[in-house]
């Protein structure tokens, strides 16, 4: 059984609107996918993390979701990238996928059902690009194939742009068209280029036919969520949906779901610089009205926006993933709407891993009273499903509050999938579940009644339940290896060990001063007393 509670912003009508299927109980979901020419950044992590959460959630709602992620894998980008390194195309994008695939594994992005690469579709590519022309959307000129704008009526309406203010950039392809705004769907081989044949002659698909073509085969004509960044809504989703909807004569997409940008925390852009293409048939939008006003900020639009560093975020993901685990970055991405901008920096990625420590600690009090692992799969009850939930009856306050901030999380992922203020509710059930383990005394035999723990057990299983759909508390948690951390809190803990040494001869209590030296000198650190005080290095004297 399937809710009707849910709301979406959709950037096509402007407003929230309420979630209807095209078919009773089942949903098709599609998200713009990276163009495989370099290692992944945290930027491209953003949709994937948060539509991994909207199919969880949908699932849990009763939905049976078939999720499509597509791959480009040929484009300009990668032919000269792969020119650079002195490899063929396909080898490089063999190679950055699978980095991007790595990369979705670490963060828990694990519920895309197709993978599909340009390169596995060009026969249905070809094949939509030829009914377009037989339909007199497209035309052929010296082995391109241009989309014309003007025959559709309703161009720009995503967007919000209208015809006449498109501007095509110059170059040998713009005295092909027969107006400024028309894109190519099909663009004639260049030497030394990989090509396909067609019945235009050699050559390789446009950028947007291919989520036309891709979507079609697996989706169908006209399928319920299609999402992507903000930066994607002109031109590449306004031209996907001109070519399906002219193409089959009816709407392409229910929903479009747009994401903000990321920006980096102390400078203005998006994290990883301009749009992944330099279109040769657009110059970028300096802003599109696609995010109300009175609901989240908006992302940074393409004008003015600014490259940062690798070292920043914008590529290298793994080495970040290695520094502050995956569980922590996706955390850090879900702690804000899905649709504001997501300010990134080493300050809120840490933040966000101290937030989520109150998690692991409230974890850890739980299996060290209840002697149950909170991470196996048997040792708490939890549902699959929304429908499938019972309130438990009892007349404990804590967990009657632990099932009223359930519902306040399900109402907040039912308004546009408020990721942000849905971990606000489970901040509030890790509080209310700490103050039951105090006030009833749980940390003490006194008060781990069976009563108790099977209260404490039943709340836990809730807030396991909740974590379930934003994709975190699946499985332990894995150890960062921040150095800058781990040698601060190494210092620290040396100072108090210092000091304690310190209290200890100064009572005369020799015996614990030569306990702490000599348990240290067995580990490999080593004291020296001086004038100036204690010491400590790393290393047998």
């Amino acid at each position: 059984m399937t809710t009707n509670t849910i709301r979406i912003y959709n950037t096509l009508t402007k407003s929230k609107d309420v979630f209807q299927t095209i078919q009773p109980g089942k949903v098709g979901m599609y998200l713009c996918g990276p163009t495989v020419y370099a290692e992944a950044h945290i930027g491209h992590m953003v949709g994937p993390v948060i539509f991994d959460t909207i199919k969880r959630f949908l699932v849990y709602c009763g939905y049976e979701v078939t999720w499509v992620v597509n791959i480009t894998d040929v484009d300009d980008k990668l032919i000269n990238k792969s020119r650079e390194k002195g490899i063929s195309m396909f080898q490089l994008a063999t190679s950055m996928t699978a980095d991007y695939l790595a990369n979705l594994q670490s963060l828990g992005v694990d519920q895309i059902d197709h993978l599909p690469r340009a390169t596995e579709n060009m026969d249905e590519i070809i094949r939509f690009v030829q009914e377009l022309i037989e339909k007199d959307f497209a035309y052929v000129n010296g082995g391109d194939v241009f989309f014309d704008v003007l025959k559709d009526s309703e161009y720009g309406r995503l967007s919000n742009r209208s015809v006449d203010s498109q501007q095509g950039e110059g170059g040998d392809a713009a005295s092909r068209k027969r107006s400024p705004g028309d894109f190519a769907l099909w663009k004639s081989a260049r030497a030394d280029e990989p090509s396909w044949a067609s019945p235009w002659g050699l050559g390789r698909p446009g950028w947007h036919i291919e989520c036309s073509a891709m979507s079609r085969r697996i989706l169908g004509k006209t399928f319920d969520i299609h999402g992507g960044g903000l930066d994607l809504v002109f031109p590449h989703h306004e031209n996907e949906l001109a070519q399906s909807r002219c193409c089959h004569g009816q709407p392409m997409v229910t929903y479009w779901l747009h994401n903000g940008l990321m920006q980096a925390a102390e400078a203005k852009g998006k994290v990883g610089g301009k749009n992944d293409r330099d279109e040769d048939t657009h110059v970028n939008p300096t802003g599109v009205s696609s995010v109300p006003a009175d609901s989240v900020s908006p992302a940074p639009t393409n004008s003015a926006e600014t490259k940062i560093s690798r070292s920043k975020g914008a590529g290298g993901l793994a080495k970040l993933i290695e520094k502050h685990t995956g569980e922590r970055i996706r955390f850090f991405l879900l702690r804000s709407h899905y649709r504001s901008t997501t300010l990134f920096g080493d300050e809120q990625l840490a933040e966000a891993g101290a937030s989520l420590e109150a998690f692991y600690r409230l974890i850890q009090r739980f299996e060290r009273i209840s002697g149950l692992l909170f991470y196996d799969a048997t040792s708490l009850k939890t549902n699959k499903t929304r429908s499938g939930f019972v309130a438990p009856v009892t007349s404990n306050e804590t967990i009657r509050e632990i099932v009223r901030l359930r519902e306040a999380f399900l109402a907040k992922m039912d308004d546009d999938f408020n990721t942000g203020g849905a971990t606000g509710d489970l901040f509030e059930m890790a509080r209310s579940l700490n103050r039951f383990i105090d006030s009833e005394r749980l940390e003490e035999a006194v008060g781990r009644t069976q009563s108790n723990l099977d209260l404490f057990a039943q709340g836990m299983g809730i807030l396991k339940e909740m974590g379930a759909i934003l994709g975190i508390f699946m499985k332990p948690p894995k150890q960062s290896s921040n150095s800058e951390d781990a040698t601060e809190i190494l210092d620290g803990l040396m100072k108090l060990l210092i000091q304690v040494r310190a209290e200890a001869r100064t009572k005369r209590d020799f015996a614990m001063s030569d306990s702490v030296r000599n348990g240290l000198t067995a580990i490999g650190i080593t004291l020296q007393d001086g004038k100036e005080g204690t010491t400590w290095s790393i290393g047998r004297s």
